[in-house]
Order: structure tokens, then sequence, then C-alpha cells
């Protein structure tokens, strides 16, 4: 389920795992992954966090993979500098092969300290890192030696061979759109509905070309969504809440989640109609029923 750099634009539609929603479990998040594969949804997403009580993003992938056959994996993002780099690079090229290589690897640095001080990671910095961290994931999922082996000057490579993981860069700073054009198959954004990425999506447009890369990146939406109507309180209720650290902020990202068939059907030609060719919908109730309300509106 790869994706071709070069490929015509077109809307691929996903729909995340409920790997950071209070009340999801673990057979909830496979038979979840199974009804997107069956519904026909591009790809499954999931949410990285650390210092939170939700699953892990590339371990849940690693057990959705096993669970399905097709639908594609992707991460929506991981904390790239919450990992030690040898670590992220051995774990992600695990689940790509497992999978047979249906995994994106989507990254960024997180604003949370406090996923980085479980982690045991420096936050101060972290930017630093990840262009470090990038370069070293190049090489690495290139099959080139990059970790030391057991004798002097002896390297070897950090995971088992197979294809390059293509990447997507979080992050809506400049920093964000040059390691998008220099490592990346494409950016990814955050929430706050096609208006908040509207700006994104021209700038790293404008360096990728400026930069000779050749078709079009990938360029990812994400939609937080309900399709239940009775659960409009407990959605809003979850996100204010994981996003209760940034303020104000917490209200942009629940007014744009869309939870009325109107709006959910809308909000694919909204992020369309500003370039992006990808679109997530990330779940905000943990319902199993979600998977086939959305499918049935956006399929």
């Amino acid at each position: 389920m790869g994706y071709e750099e070069g490929a015509p634009a077109a809307m691929r539609i996903g729909i995340g795992l409920p790997n950071t929603v209070p009340g999801a479990d673990g057979t909830l998040m496979i038979d979840w992954a199974r009804r997107a594969e069956e519904r026909g949804f591009a790809f499954v997403s999931t949410i990285g966090r650390v210092g939170y009580p939700s699953y892990d993003s590339l371990t849940s992938l690693a057990a959705v993979a096993g669970a399905t056959s097709r639908i594609g994996l992707l991460t929506n993002a991981v904390l790239g500098p919450a990992y030690a780099d040898a670590v992220l690079a051995k774990i992600a090229m695990t689940v790509a092969r497992l999978s047979g290589e249906r995994l994106t690897l989507g990254l960024g640095i997180g604003a949370r300290r406090s996923d980085y001080t479980p982690s045991e990671r420096a936050f101060a910095g972290r930017g630093r890192a990840f262009d470090r961290q990038l370069e070293f994931l190049r090489k690495a999922f290139g099959g080139e030696p990059v970790a030391e082996g057991d004798f002097p000057g002896e390297k070897r490579p950090v995971g088992p061979p197979g294809a390059e993981i293509p990447l997507l860069i979080g992050g809506h700073s400049e920093q964000a759109v040059r390691r998008t054009v220099a490592y990346a198959a494409g950016w990814t954004g955050a929430g706050g509905g096609p208006s908040r990425a509207e700006p994104m999506v021209a700038r790293v447009l404008d360096a990728w070309r400026a930069a000779g890369r050749t078709g079009d990146p990938r360029l990812l939406g994400l939609a937080y969504f309900c399709a239940d109507a009775a659960a409009t309180d407990a959605s809003k209720g979850y996100l204010r809440s994981y996003y209760a650290y940034s303020g104000s902020h917490a209200d942009t990202i629940d007014e744009g989640a869309v939870r009325t068939p109107a709006r959910i059907g809308a909000i694919v030609d909204e992020f369309a109609a500003i370039g992006m060719n990808e679109l997530t919908f990330a779940p905000t109730v943990p319902h199993l029923a979600e998977v086939d309300r959305l499918a049935d509106l956006v399929l």
C-alpha cells in the first residue's frame, strides 16, 4: 500500500485508530483496523504521545499489520526526538518489513515537555536533535551501516533490508518546510481545519518546486470527527482535555472538529480545495460504529 512519488494527486482518505481516546481497548483497536480495511479506507493512522495513557503508535501498527493485509499504516505523528535514533529506525524498519512495506512514518517534535521527561530525552534543543535524527534515518532506511559493531571500526545496518520508508514531517514552522523538502515524501498538518493548514500548504509547495523535487508532495490533513450525534459531549470533552495544556488553542481544535453529516462530507472538499491530497479523520469517541458511519459519509 505504498505511495509513488510523482503519482497524480488524488484525495486518499484514512481513519485514525482511537489509540489516544479514553475507553479504547486492544480488541477495539484491532476490530477498528479490520473494519476500516473492509470499508475501503486507504490507511489507518495513529497519534503519537509518550506522557499520556495511550497506545504506542508503532506497536499499535505492528499489531494492526498482523490483523490486516492491505490497508496502509501511518504514524501521525511519532515524536522523533523522544526516541534514540537507532531505536526508532529499528522499530520502524521492523514494522515496515512485517507489514509488507505498508508503513509511512509521520514524524514531528511536539510541543509538550511532558512527552520528553519520561523518555529521558532533552526537550530543549529537540529541533536540532530532529535534524540529526532525520539524517540518521535517511542512512538507516537506505541500508547504510550506521550501528557500531562488535569490533573497533566495525559498523552494521541497524534494521532488516527492504524498501525505503516514506516520511511525512509535521509542524507549522519554516524548519518544518525545510525538513519536508530535504527528507520527506510530504507534510502532515495538525488539527484546526483547512484554514490552519492552508498557509503551510502554499509554503511547502513553493519550497518543493524551488528545490527541484519531482511530482507532488504528499499533503496530509487531519480532521477530528464524531459521527454520532449522541456522543457530541464526550467528543468535545476528550478534545478539550487532550489539548488543555495549550490554553485557548484547545478551543480552536474543538471548533475545527466535524460532528454533523454535512460538515463531515464538506471537509473533504475543503481540504482538497487548498491542495491537500490526503486526509485522515481522527476519532474522538471509542465506538466501533464510527468506522461505518464515517465510511458511509466520505467513501
